[in-house]
């Protein structure tokens, strides 16, 4: 066994001599976001080397003066002996206070005023299953001497007319010094089974029985957005996000998927997203609103497919191999206790419905919020998330498909990439000698640049002469900001470490470029699929609705301009903010809402890309700024010409 030490962390573990280096870093737990899930391809897991015996083996994402300085990939590190690590700033620092769409700022309450209204407008109504009231017992007596257990259920049956009452174990424990401490004036929460019985999942001292909440939660690939919400009034109590811990086993889910078939892969993950990940969110909302666990006896979530069989610890291998089969796309109830949220035991965890492999809960929980199910127009839904799904339709039939697009949306694949967080560049400009103007978020030092960022860098980088249509950087430009390393790849630079004070400087290079391409690809390729398939084109296109992880600071036009939506009139064009979490909210309010998210599951029709015969053709003739076809962007093609 050797000892190694973690720096700035001072962390020190023993691990057996051999143990790779990423290992020990998880095994010491320090979060590390490995978008590559240790096979060396993303250069994320960069270290310093302070002291000891660890070998390494060379990757061309360690530069000549970054070795000098001894720094190593860890993943493709082994130690042989006692060592001392430096790891450096990295992203972990965006593992919480992620810039996530909610219902906060105005805009986000104008989506959310909307989708509750065609709700409530469509004849839903709002209201919870689970009930509470107060009830005054009567005190024990030698004369009345009955168990505490039976004097509650005789109250509940006499004043609530239910001829048989349960409760289980937690509730037993509570009850002989809480029923003393209230002097037997008491609030319970209930959950009716019909008219007769009744299941008691909490009591709380005096009257609370205006103090009903529950939980949502949209569990993403990259990140997990959370709210608490007062379920009779319907008003946000706290909210709260971060990144998915299980983002240092990979950044997409099929390196997820086979981390979850090695050892104790599955655990491993299950743990991340649980314990690391939604009950430190649900911990945070009780300190910020003053809640206890024991109050929140409602709770829906929302994911894609591999996500919700990540979280309830289901074995996932099948989905990725043909003909992708999903263990399950709906679930029972299942009880918070069973899978150790940290919400009232007795709450009953509501995952939403999947469709297929590759289209889960999410997208059918924004589906309900879009109200795409009740319109007459044909609207396009496009989910720009760490995967790319995308639903077209309208109230007589809903067509989906998921797009191989990659992390690259939320940062992932890109080498100065990061999730929506405080540091990241989410706005870029570029002026006629090459310079740029940053809009960083939290206005704090720029640590990345997050996917909002990435699209207007790659248009300006076009319009201003930069790179080419094919993304490659245009060589002998009167500018410092543009180098090429020994392999001959191009970079361009947005932060200069010494301007900045960072470690590195911030940039994007021609790898980055091209595989941000061939992301935008998939969905402009997809786009086109599903509605060649329906005998449709661009012109039958009501209304095109992005949500998902980009962000609010997406710029709709530069989107069109690189090809990664269509060139249609971008008045038809809206982002919706995080429509799975909005779809959570509903169904968490409205159990109409959550038979007409079954329904919406139900009822799409899935297409599989792979086995479209067109779809690849469609894919290789987008990987072009905008498209091999200019004349499919006229108005971008008038860009050019005024450009020129």
């Amino acid at each position: 066994m050797v000892r190694i030490k973690f720096n700035p962390y001072g962390r020190e573990i023993e691990v057996p001599d051999g143990e790779n280096l990423l290992e020990a870093v998880r095994k010491a737990g320090i979060f590390m976001d490995t978008p590559c899930n240790g096979s060396g391809a993303c250069g994320k897991c960069k270290v310093r080397v302070i002291s000891g015996n660890i070998i390494s083996m060379s990757s061309k994402n360690i530069t000549e003066t970054e070795k000098k300085n001894g720094y190593v990939l860890a993943c493709q590190s082994i130690i042989k002996g006692n060592a001392v690590v430096e790891i450096p700033e990295t992203e972990s620092s965006s593992m919480h206070g992620m810039k996530i769409e909610d219902f906060s700022s105005s805009r986000e309450k104008d989506i959310f005023n909307d989708s509750r209204e065609r709700m409530l407008k469509s004849g839903m109504k709002f209201g919870t299953y689970v009930k509470k009231e107060y009830l005054e017992l009567d005190p024990p007596t030698l004369d009345d001497n009955i168990s505490d257990f039976e004097r509650l259920k005789r109250h509940v049956k006499k004043q609530l007319n239910y001829n048989s009452v349960f409760c289980r174990l937690p509730i037993l424990k509570k009850i002989p010094k809480l029923l003393r401490k209230a002097d037997f004036k008491i609030t319970i929460t209930h959950i009716p089974r019909g008219k007769e019985k009744t299941t008691i999942i909490n009591i709380e001292e005096g009257d609370k029985t205006k103090e009903l909440y529950g939980a949502a939660v949209d569990i993403g690939t990259t990140s997990v957005a959370a709210c608490l919400v007062d379920l009779y009034n319907g008003e946000l109590i706290a909210k709260a996000s971060s990144g998915n811990a299980q983002m240092k086993y990979g950044a997409d889910v099929i390196n997820r998927i086979i981390y979850s078939t090695k050892g104790s892969g599955l655990e491993e993950l299950n743990h991340a997203v649980i314990q690391e990940t939604i009950n430190p969110l649900l911990s945070k909302m009780y300190m910020d609103s003053g809640i206890s666990r024991d109050q929140v006896v409602s709770f829906v979530a929302a994911g894609n497919t591999t996500m919700s069989h990540l979280f309830l610890g289901v074995y996932p291998n099948f989905l990725r191999m043909e003909p992708y089969i999903p263990a399950f796309v709906k679930t029972p109830f299942i009880k918070a206790s069973e899978l150790d949220i940290e919400v009232n035991p007795e709450t009953f965890i509501y995952l939403v419905p999947s469709v297929a492999s590759y289209v889960g809960g999410d997208i059918s929980s924004g589906v309900l919020s879009s109200g795409i199910w009740n319109s007459e127009e044909n609207i396009l839904f496009i989910d720009l998330g760490t995967n790319g799904e995308i639903v077209f339709g309208n109230s007589e039939y809903l067509m989906t498909c998921a797009c191989s697009a990659g992390p690259a949306f939320e940062g992932g694949e890109i080498s100065c990439g990061m999730r929506a967080s405080g540091g990241a560049v989410e706005k870029v400009s570029i002026d006629s000698s090459y310079e740029p103007t940053l809009k960083v978020i939290g206005q704090e030092k720029p640590l990345g640049i997050c996917g909002s960022g990435i699209i207007d860098l790659i248009c300006e980088m076009m319009f201003a002469g930069i790179i080419d249509r094919k993304g490659k950087i245009v060589r002998d430009l009167d500018t410092n900001r543009i180098r090429f390393d020994e392999h001959g790849i191009g970079e361009y630079i947005l932060a200069f470490k010494e301007q900045c004070d960072l470690e590195r400087d911030i940039s994007i290079t021609e790898v980055d470029i091209d595989n941000f391409i061939r992301a935008k690809a998939a969905i402009y390729s997809g786009i086109t699929t599903l509605l060649k398939d329906l005998s449709m084109d661009f012109t039958d296109i009501d209304k095109i609705y992005i949500a998902g992880g980009i962000g609010n600071s997406l710029d709709i036009g530069n989107a069109v301009k690189i090809g990664m939506l269509p060139d249609i009139d971008q008045n038809k064009i809206h982002y919706i903010g995080n429509s799975s979490l909005m779809g959570c909210y509903l169904t968490l309010m409205s159990e109409d809402a959550r038979r007409k998210l079954e329904e919406i599951a139900n009822s799409m029709t899935y297409v599989e890309l792979s086995v479209e015969p067109e779809y690849m053709d469609e894919f290789v003739s987008a990987c072009f700024l905008p498209h091999t076809d200019i004349d499919k962007f006229p108005t971008v093609k008038r860009c050019f010409n005024k450009s020129v």
